[in-house]
């Protein structure tokens, strides 16, 4: 059965949630704090974690980056303020993968657990590996290495260059990019695209400024050259 882990502080919104995950058929950790989220996490290791944002003994954002920095790669479903579109931004760039904003309606919910849930299953058409140049990627349990060096690279650069390696030499569009790694979601746009293929350059190419291999195709998108 799946696993959700649930971290929310308001008791009417975290039985609120664990009812209607448990409804859909999950089964449900709850946690009211960051640091017993934390500890659960690492002892239960569900398959997914729906996060608030505003945490007592732990913000959502410390566990977030705290458990991107341990290499744990849990989709992450945060839940915010409507107003606090940069603490959405900032949830994002630590290694949320989606976000939902209070009040919400619980068919959004389920359809965002649903989208995530689906994308960090494996894929018989996606490469398990790749290696170019002095770059040698494991893509099951999100390893990276350049000269034999370790690589640090987000969830997100991972699905990234594997999407585009499942399609080397072909042409892919951005918006192709935002539909298979971000899906349904709102925040994302090209510039984000832009932004996370330059952070991938910096760390893979020998030249970010000539890339090799995570080739521009201009006004189009972009191309993965082994």
């Amino acid at each position: 059965m799946t696993t959700i882990l649930t971290i929310e502080d308001d008791p009417a919104i975290l039985r609120g949630l664990s009812d209607n995950l448990q409804f859909e058929g999950y089964e449900v950790i709850t946690a009211a704090d960051g640091e017993t989220g934390y500890r659960l996490q690492r002892e239960r290791k569900p398959d997914l974690i729906v996060l608030d944002l505003m945490l007592p003994r732990m913000s959502g954002f410390e566990l977030c980056r705290k458990l991107r920095g341990e290499g744990i790669q849990t989709p992450i479903l945060m839940l915010t303020a409507r107003s606090e579109e940069p603490d959405r931004v900032l949830g994002l760039d630590l290694g949320a993968d989606d976000y939902v904003t209070k009040p919400f309606s619980v068919r959004e919910l389920m359809a965002r657990v649903r989208a995530l849930l689906r994308r960090s299953q494996p894929r018989s058409d996606l490469p398990d590996d790749l290696r170019f140049g002095a770059v040698e990627i494991d893509f099951r349990s999100y390893e990276a290495r350049r000269n034999g060096e370790t690589i640090e690279m987000t969830r997100k650069e991972f699905a990234i260059l594997r999407f585009l390696a499942s399609r080397a030499g072909e042409v892919v569009s951005r918006d192709d990019l935002l539909n298979e790694v971000w899906g349904y979601e709102s925040y994302p746009t090209s510039r984000t695209v832009d932004n996370h293929v330059a952070g991938l350059r910096a760390k893979l190419e020998r030249d970010a400024s000539q890339p090799e291999h995570l080739k521009t195709v201009h006004g189009v998108g972009y191309k993965f050259v082994p």
